[in-house]
This record gives structure tokens, sequence and C-alpha cells, in this order.
């Protein structure tokens, strides 16, 4: 049945149902944009969202039908093909209209597919998981026809229950399902194959982003990358608990993970890093008498202000209490007036002893766990402070950083407690 507006061999002109039956959805989104969701009832929300779900999936069933029959569309424009014709006209991005057409002409091979997404019970999202999956069957020369129709069969049944991305791990090991004696060892293979690719694609970028912040992204194997989130979040949690029992406002999780991260490397022991450059991995701070002295100097993580990155001197302070630190105080003349020490983190028996005495941070009215806090000198280590429990306080990192905000002055209480205040 042709989809324009001429006139068929019955005598009939289909483009007017298709036309009616067009204008008789747009009236109903119409009406119903109209509306104000603040004032529905629960039961009617919940009623429209369970319907749309659904009424998604049959639209996006309709379109892929028209697409997997689009090729007389791009004869007719002289698009290339139709998904040229979807970036001009659409304003598709040609990628995504490609996926789509891949997409049409999949269903076209897999009918409970398409039909669970023509009634509205598989996803656009699902069905495209359902189909890479029985289409990687389809190659498989192990895999014969009756399996590939019975792991059709039973990826739509899942797609009632699962998610898209549930769905996604199901698919990888359908076959095992359909047959356990056959496919198992091809199941244990193609997982070793699968991981042995994520070590190849595995990768990190660094860069500087010349704003005070350091830019990366990367790959990692899916164990590591959940290792890793963990990891993370063990030190975002905390945080987000803290806020949430004090009634202050959340931050943005994705900025509560990068606190965690950040958290996570000021406190890895640097004594059991390997080796790095012909020492152990150290942070070399080059930093002149002047500014040194100074409570607003600045310093060069680095050996020179070439290769190095700038930093505040308040920072390097910081960074001294959790990190091994080599201060090289310079000269006019660049002469090394002071080759510094390494300054390791406080013993264990120190910051066992310090959680006994200590309980919490120690900043006035502050309650952070005393396993989320730095061992801050009271004494800067630059001036130098020594790694003693006399002069160690539980600082939570917030005002761990107050401690070296040369805005900020603070002063020990007679109970323990230091109190901070803003420098007039």
């Amino acid at each position: 049945m042709s989809l324009g507006r001429s006139i068929d061999h019955w005598g009939t002109n289909p483009g007017d149902a298709i036309d009616a039956a067009l204008k008789a959805i747009e009236t109903a989104l119409q009406d119903l944009l109209a509306t104000d969701p603040a004032y529905w009832r629960t039961e009617q929300k919940k009623d429209l969202l369970e319907r749309l779900e659904k009424l998604q999936g049959q639209q996006a069933a309709l379109k892929l039908r028209v697409l997997a029959s689009a090729g007389d569309i791009a004869e007719e424009t002289g698009a290339k093909d139709a998904s040229a014709w979807m970036r001009t006209e659409l304003l598709v991005d040609k990628a995504a209209a490609r996926s789509q057409i891949k997409l049409a002409n999949s269903l076209a091979k897999y009918d409970l597919v398409a039909t669970g997404l023509a009634e509205g019970v598989v996803s656009q999202d699902k069905a495209r998981v359902i189909t890479k999956a029985l289409d990687k069957i389809d190659a498989d020369p192990v895999a014969s026809a009756e399996d590939l129709i019975l792991a059709e069969k039973l990826l739509v049944d899942y797609a009632t229950r699962l998610t898209a991305n549930e769905l996604h791990i199901v698919g990888q090991r359908i076959l095992a399902e359909v047959d356990p004696v056959r496919f198992e060892d091809a199941e244990a293979k193609a997982l070793l194959a699968e991981e042995e690719r994520a070590q190849q694609k595995t990768a990190l970028r660094v860069w500087d982003n010349h704003d005070g912040t350091i830019g990366f992204d990367g790959v990692l194997p899916t164990s590591i990358g959940m290792r890793f989130k963990r990891l993370v979040e063990a030190y975002a949690q905390p945080r987000k608990q803290q806020l949430v029992a004090k009634g202050a406002p959340l931050p943005p999780w994705e900025r509560l993970m990068g606190q965690g991260f950040a958290r996570l490397l000021e406190t890895i022991d640097p004594a059991a890093l390997p080796r790095h450059g012909g020492d152990a991995t150290t942070i070399n701070v080059v930093i002149s008498l002047e500014e040194l002295r100074k409570d607003l100097g600045t310093a060069t993580l680095g050996y020179d202000e070439t290769n190095g990155t700038t930093i505040t001197a308040a920072e390097a302070r910081r960074m001294a209490c959790n990190a091994t630190i080599i201060p090289w105080v310079l000269g006019g003349d660049s002469e090394v007036l002071d080759a510094g020490r390494g300054s390791r983190f406080f013993q264990p028996v120190q910051r066992k002893a310090m959680r006994l005495q200590q309980k919490c941070c120690q900043a006035e009215g502050c309650d952070m766990p005393p396993e989320w806090c730095d061992a801050h000198h009271l004494e800067p280590w630059a001036a130098g402070g020594k790694t003693n429990l006399k002069d160690g306080a539980l600082l939570c990192p917030h005002h761990h950083r107050l401690a070296h905000d040369p805005a900020y002055v603070h002063e020990r209480l007679p109970d323990g407690t230091i109190r901070f205040a803003r420098r007039p």
C-alpha cells in the first residue's frame, strides 16, 4: 500500500486514512499537554506513565516499519539513502538515523520482536538489545536455526520482566540457557575473549585544563572498573550521610564522587607505591624562600616551572600532611637553601591513638567520624612541625583545607577543639 496521496488500484486514497489517524493522535496529545499534571491524581499520573511507555513502543514499531520500506524516499529525493534524507529534512544525526534503519531491517527478520514492539511490551531499546544478540547467534556457526528461534522467544519473554541493561547481560549468555550442554564451554570461551579485549581497550588520558583542575577519562575492564567505583563510593557515601544528618543541601552526586576520588588518591600510602624515576614515588615541591614566607605564596609541583604545575603554598602545606613531600627551597639565584625531608603519614598506631583520643573531626561543631579525617600537623610540617600525637589533630577534608587557607585563622581551644574564623 502506497503512503503517498495518489489513488491506488482500488479507487481509494490510503493517504486520507493515515492523515486522519495522525491528526487524531496530534489532537489527543495537544489536549493532554494543555493540562497541568500538578493537579492530577497520583493514580492518573501512574496510569499515564504506564500507557505512554507502551505507546512509545508502538510508535517506534510504526516508525521502524516505515523506515524498513523507505528506500523510495531516498530515490525520490535524490538522497544517498534514507538516513541522509533524515539528516537533511528531520535534522536527525546521521549515526542515529542509520542506527534506526539498521534496527528496522533487523526487525524484519525477527517476527516475535517486531510483534512485541507493536504490542508495546518490548521497548525500542530492548528491541535493539535483542536483535543484536540474535544477530550474533545467527552468525555463530555452532548455533542452529532452532537455537535462534528459541533464543528469540526467551529474550522477548525476558523483555517483559527486565530492563534493557539486564536484558543485555542475559542476551550474552542466552545460548547457554537454550542448550547448556553445547554452549556452556562456548560461553566461557567468549567471556575470556571479551576480557582479553577489555585489557586491550584499557586506557587513561589526563590533561591540564589550566583553570585549577585536571581532566581525565578512560576505559577499564569491568572487574577493575566496578572495584574502582566501589572504592570511590566508599569515600563519597560518608560525606553524603553527614550532610543528610545535618539537613544540609546535597551537592550533585557526581561532585561527591569526584571528592571521594580525590580522597582515595590523598590517602594512598606512598610507602606502598612502586619506585618511580629511580626513587620512591614522591611529590617534589619547588618554592622560593620569599614565597615560603608568604601566606599567599606559590609553589611548583615538579622540578621547574616549565614542566611543573603551579599551586599555592597553602595547598603544598596541606598536601604535606598526607603525602611524601620533598620541599626544595631556593634562594634568589636558584641556589638550593634546603633540600628538605620526606614527610610520611602519621603511622597507623598514631592514627589509632588519635581516633581513641579525639573521636571525630576536631573542628568546633564538626562530628565527621575519625575514619574520614586527615591527620593534620598543628605546627605546619613545612615550618618544622613533627609527626607526633602532641602536634596532631584529626580534621575532615573541609576543615583541613581551611587550616591551610590563608583567608582563615584557627586556634586550639582548652577542650582540644579547633575554632576557625575568617581572617580580619
